[in-house]
């Protein structure tokens, strides 16, 4: 951040405090947090919890299941938290027109590409809380259930961790097309 500051004194612009401009990097952040921990459990950590489970001889996945998955769904559910409230706090705040964030949910012109990351952010973050951490409880055992019940909760958030790793793409595509379209 200090560095970022020098830099844009250096470069001769303002370096006053903006509100919106602070909600937009919290949001930015947050979102690469979500983003990345999500992208992590599908792409790495899954396929070698798999692989670990395969290997009869190998030390297993429980030091993962048991310290590594219960911290990151920690960071991961509070991330996205942080970036959807960051997102509609922009929406209502940051974008000079008092009606953003209505527009945006209700996909009017001009609206239309940030109202669609907007929703699909939030399916997102619905999927988080309603299928995700409930059942990955369950799966690790944070939770009581017996291994019948544990199999099923872990499919279900598997099938909806990979629901929002489908998701993420349209969504952050969203976001991008709407700077790049209105420069917002």
């Amino acid at each position: 951040i200090i560095i970022s500051v020098g830099l844009t004194v250096w470069a001769g612009s303002s370096a006053g405090f903006h509100l919106p401009l602070l909600d937009r990097w919290l949001h930015i952040v947050s979102g690469v947090m979500w983003i990345g921990l999500l992208y992590y459990f599908n792409v790495v950590q899954t396929p070698g919890l798999a692989a670990a489970a395969a290997d009869k001889g190998g030390p297993g996945g429980a030091g993962i299941s048991k310290y590594i998955a219960p911290r990151a769904l920690l960071w991961f559910r509070w991330a996205a938290v942080a970036t959807w409230v960051t997102g509609a706090l922009y929406l209502t705040v940051g974008y000079g027109d008092a009606g953003a964030i209505g527009k945006a949910f209700m996909l009017e012109s001009g609206f239309r590409s940030i109202g669609v990351g907007a929703w699909l952010g939030t399916i997102m973050l619905l999927n988080v809380w309603v299928f995700i951490w409930p059942n990955q409880k369950i799966a690790l055992g944070i939770k009581e259930g017996d291994a019948d019940a544990k199999a099923k909760a872990g499919r279900i958030a598997m099938l909806a961790s990979r629901t929002n790793t489908l998701l993420s793409l349209p969504m952050l595509t969203s976001m991008a097309m709407y700077q790049t379209l209105y420069g917002g």
